[in-house]
């Protein structure tokens, strides 16, 4: 049987590992994630394949843009723009994206985007911080789409109640999909499709659920190492005692379209 890892070395590990970027790889054989029936990344590649020009909203580091625009391959638009706000991801996505001759724009997430009316006729975003509807639907052509996965409502909440305890309904109701139905249609989009699903997840060591927490870092806002330790062992022990701490994330996929008229 394998050692057991100290608390100490475990906790070091995650508070060290690079969290630039949307590259989950490190998690494997830590953590996991069951994923969408809808395969939200090759199916934006097959969008991507029939566009004339395509935005990606909030990249992060452009991993997923840059598989979508493999699976398009030379089908691919030959406009294709990208905006993040976080530099080191600027920097990360610019590199990754430059050889499929994608360009990306440095843009907080909460300021207009910062294209033309009608620019694109695809609009594409995963996990976005909120959809700013009203945008989405100015820079889309009529007739164009908007194809995105949004982190659903009370994602991970088993985790981030085990660190902030019991949630208000408020909190853990936002990002209601319905609501967000609501809200495109209030921009004057047209919602064509709209799936729900909650995933399970698995955090197997402590290291995992650090560096998780340090990376989606709206999950338990202000996190360190040191202003949680004392809920950090405590978790460290119930995962060596009773075996691997299950959450649920929460994923919606839109298709919308801009009417023509």
């Amino acid at each position: 049987m394998a050692e057991q890892r100290s608390f100490t070395d475990l906790v070091a590990e995650g508070a060290a590992v690079p969290t630039e970027g949307w590259d989950f790889s490190w998690f494997e054989g830590r953590a996991t994630e069951a994923r969408p029936s809808w395969g939200y990344a090759r199916s934006a590649g097959e969008r991507l394949a029939r566009a004339e020009a395509a935005l990606d909203v909030q990249t992060g580091g452009g991993e997923v843009l840059d598989f979508a625009l493999g699976r398009a391959g030379p089908d691919r638009p030959a406009l294709v723009a990208a905006t993040e706000g976080w530099p080191p991801n600027v920097a990360k996505a610019t590199a990754l994206l430059r050889p499929r001759g994608a360009v990306v724009v440095a843009a907080t997430d909460d300021e207009p985007l910062p294209f033309a009316d009608g620019a694109f006729d695809l609009v594409l975003s995963r996990h976005p911080v909120r959809p700013h509807w009203d945008e989405i639907a100015r820079v889309l052509r009529p007739g164009g789409t908007y194809f995105a996965q949004h982190v659903g409502p009370a994602s991970v909440f088993e985790l981030v109640e085990f660190f902030l305890g019991p949630q208000p309904a408020q909190v853990r109701g936002a990002r209601a999909p319905e609501g967000e139905r609501a809200a495109a249609e209030a921009a004057g989009l047209r919602v064509v499709d709209l799936r729900a699903e909650r995933l399970r997840m698995e955090f197997r060591d402590i290291a995992a659920v650090v560096h998780f927490l340090r990376k989606v870092v709206w999950m338990v806002p202000g996190f360190t190492v040191e202003a949680y330790a004392p809920r950090l062992r405590a978790l460290h022990e119930r995962i060596e005692r009773e075996g691997p701490f299950v959450a649920h994330s929460a994923r919606h996929l839109f298709d919308v379209r801009k009417p023509t008229h």
